[in-house]
């Protein structure tokens, strides 16, 4: 049976999820896939990571390009996030040779197209399904199942930060700093909940989810976004009584002259469509498509193994093109 040597640049949640699946699951992606899976290398400073995950120290290193003139080497998963220093790693990947995943969605939304193009331009794959809706298969779905579509809209809740809060005060009453703090407890936020209240981290995943839908990449930075800090135990309410719910909202929509509309912001959804019932920390994706008409991906949208279940998935599609 074929082996299959990948390297994982970072053993934080994700590359750790990742590598604890492909583990665990050993003998079940070999039936599935045909071959086996070693991780020869990682990016790690941090020893305490490996001995956790009961991998060998010797494999660690601290200089990247010994990976990628590692020539046994197939697969790279970027798993360090930020945005300039993790891209210009998987463009180095993929210019030695190698296929890249990752679930950076920051990084993939500011360089969609240099790195689809450096994959095309070096003979490898670039797969990024983890970076929107974690562990959610709507990407993979929107490219392969669905490719054969003219997608009209594609809108969606996918942070979970946010509409954990959102959920917490609309149901219980709850104040936006005390749901915050209780989402910070539980892992739901950062220490710094920037990214996610303020809708950057929806504004880089919508980027990535027009670009696929409608071929049109649109930097983050240029999508209309506002966050829910703004949003009051009375907005809610009045949502109440006109039998909606306010969720934060990914939007974007083809008209009829062919342009786009598209926004980040907390809106209101009748409770009748399939999204108002989406809650806490889960995610949903809802695309609409001129052949398949209306369809609606569910789940969970962060967390070590929800995510490296998304990872790994690339990881055997490209497996399997080897």
């Amino acid at each position: 049976m074929k082996n299959i040597k990948i390297a994982i640049l970072g053993l934080g949640t994700v590359g750790g999820g990742t590598y604890q699946i492909l583990k665990e699951n050993r003998e079940l992606i070999a039936a599935r896939c045909g071959c086996t899976f070693e991780v020869a290398k990682v990016l790690e400073r941090d020893h305490a990571r490996l001995e956790a995950l009961g991998l060998d120290p010797a494999i660690a290193v601290t200089d990247p390009q010994l990976i990628f003139d590692d020539p046994e080497i197939r697969i790279v998963v970027e798993a360090l996030g930020g945005i300039d220093f993790p891209a210009g790693l998987m463009l180095a990947a993929m210019r030695a040779g190698k296929s890249v995943v990752t679930p950076n969605k920051a990084a993939v939304a500011a360089n969609f197209d240099r790195l689809r193009a450096c994959a095309a331009e070096n003979g490898v794959q670039f797969r990024f399904e983890a970076s929107v809706g974690g562990g959610i298969p709507a990407l993979t779905a929107i490219q392969e199942a669905l490719s054969a579509n003219a997608f009209t809209e594609v809108m969606g809740i996918v942070n979970g930060t946010t509409n954990y809060i959102l959920t917490k005060m609309a149901d219980e009453g709850l104040a936006y700093e005390e749901v915050l703090k209780d989402a910070q407890a539980k892992g739901f936020a950062e220490a710094d909940p920037t990214a996610d209240v303020e809708g950057i981290d929806v504004a880089n995943k919508l980027s990535i989810l027009m670009a696929l839908c409608f071929g049109t990449y649109v930097p983050p930075t240029e999508i209309p976004r506002e966050g829910i800090t703004k949003v009051t135990m009375a907005d809610l309410e009045a949502a109440k009584e006109q039998g909606c719910r306010i969720k934060l909202i990914a939007s974007a929509k083809k008209d009829t002259d062919g342009s786009l509309t598209y926004s980040v912001k907390p809106q209101l959804i009748p409770a009748s469509h399939p999204l108002a019932g989406v809650n806490n920390e889960f995610n949903a994706i809802y695309v609409t498509g001129n052949a398949v008409g209306e369809l609606m991906f569910y789940g969970k949208g962060a967390g070590a193994l929800p995510t490296g279940s998304a990872v790994c998935g690339d990881i055997i599609a490209i497996a399997k093109t080897l």
